[in-house]
């Protein structure tokens, strides 16, 4: 027989699950138990009593046989309380009128309750009993009131149990629900979330690379030492776009570890400190970006990361999109808000620019609390507006 199990603590904030028994045990024990207690007590009574051999057979046999029906409860728990209260009745009309109480019964009905059989048993149950006193005024003596009294109070306190048996249930398979639906919204929330990233890095490193491999290949002939500058920042651009990267597939990993060349960072490192540089790196023949920091002190890491991030998918749709010549990045605080501004000077932004770029923005800020805003650049293109709290509380 398995083993009962026991589940620690839930994941994902459930309450811990409590000490569960293996199905194959819920099936066996009430075999088990009404047996023990029926057919060593209708043998005994049986030689106590010195029945008929006859009678003495069909006695132990129905104790056996209630027990033995209790098998068929998981997979029909409405025949199976109709057999047994068939059994039941007919064991208590078998002489002698005392005997050992028919568990097999008690255990049936809460079983079939439990699994929703409701009507077999109120059915089986309520018609062998009437049936029962009805043939035991008419072929024994009559049956005192109060062993009446008790024995349908017993009956009824089965139903009771079953009850609560079948609402515990309920609320069982209501908690799995919520927690299986808890899991697959935290594993999308996570794969949205390792896109985004790989989405920043890798789109704003081909972007740069594009940008700057034409830049050199344009000037190849007519000014190598500006094509040769291009070039080591293609070379500069793509080393990044891989450490980056590498930190990415390190988080996943969840060990600390990138590409097998070194311990990777838990976390990503880009902060605001990074901005100058990354402003920088799109600069390229016909764009002009400037960098505006007002901020006097930097607020937590998460905004700073959040902010850069921001920052770098506004650029790299400048450089893919806008067409501009110029590109403006203001950093500010507004009271508990870090405010940032992308502006841009080129065609403005258009329906079939509303794309994961855009939406990962939001994500971001939304994420701490914040909220990004595209919408037209009195400058004639674009205008990108992160308002995120300074404190980073979502």
């Amino acid at each position: 027989m398995p083993a009962p199990t026991w589940d620690g603590a839930a994941p994902w904030g459930g309450r811990p699950e409590r000490f569960r028994p293996s199905p194959t045990a819920v099936l066996v024990a009430p075999v088990v138990v009404s047996a023990i207690v029926q057919v060593p007590a209708a043998i005994a009574i049986a030689a106590w009593m010195r029945l008929p051999a006859g009678v003495a057979v069909l006695s132990v046999g129905l104790a056996i046989a209630g027990p033995l029906a209790l098998l068929a409860a998981r997979r029909a728990p409405g025949p199976t309380v109709a057999v047994v209260t068939g059994l039941a009745l007919a064991d208590l009309l078998l002489p002698p009128d005392v005997g050992p109480p028919y568990v097999a019964l008690a255990f049936a009905i809460v079983l079939a309750v439990s699994r929703g059989a409701l009507g077999w048993a109120v059915v089986s149950v309520v018609t062998g009993w009437v049936a029962a006193i009805v043939l035991a005024s008419s072929l024994g003596p009559t049956w005192h009131p109060l062993r009446i009294a008790a024995t349908t109070a017993l009956l009824a306190a089965c139903f009771g149990i079953g009850t609560f048996a079948r609402v515990r249930r309920e609320r069982a398979a209501t908690y799995r629900a919520d927690l299986a639906r808890r899991r697959r919204t935290a594993e999308e929330q996570e794969r949205m979330r390792i896109a985004r990233e790989l989405h920043d890095v890798i789109g704003h490193a081909l972007s740069q690379i594009n940008v700057q491999a034409s830049v050199g290949l344009h000037l190849m002939d007519r000014e190598p030492e500006r094509a040769r500058s291009a070039l080591e920042n293609v070379k500069t651009t793509s080393k990044t776009a891989l450490e980056e990267v590498r930190t990415v597939l390190g988080v996943i990993r969840g060990d600390g570890e990138g590409d097998g060349e070194g311990p990777a960072p838990l976390a990503p490192q880009a902060e605001l400190a990074d901005l100058p540089g990354l402003v920088a790196g799109v600069a390229a023949p016909g764009l002009e970006p400037q960098l505006v920091d007002r901020l006097e002190s930097a607020p937590p890491r998460a905004v700073q990361f959040a902010a850069y991030r921001i920052a770098q998918e506004a650029l790299t749709n400048v450089v893919r999109h806008a067409e501009a010549s110029r590109a403006f990045v203001v950093l500010e605080r507004l009271g508990d808000d870090l405010l940032l501004t992308v502006d841009d000077d080129g065609r403005g932004l258009r329906g079939a620019d509303e794309g994961s770029g855009i939406l990962g923005m939001r994500e971001r800020a939304a994420l701490l609390g914040g909220t990004v805003a595209v919408e037209r650049s009195p400058r004639g293109g674009t205008r990108v507006t992160a308002r995120l709290p300074w404190g980073g509380a979502g």
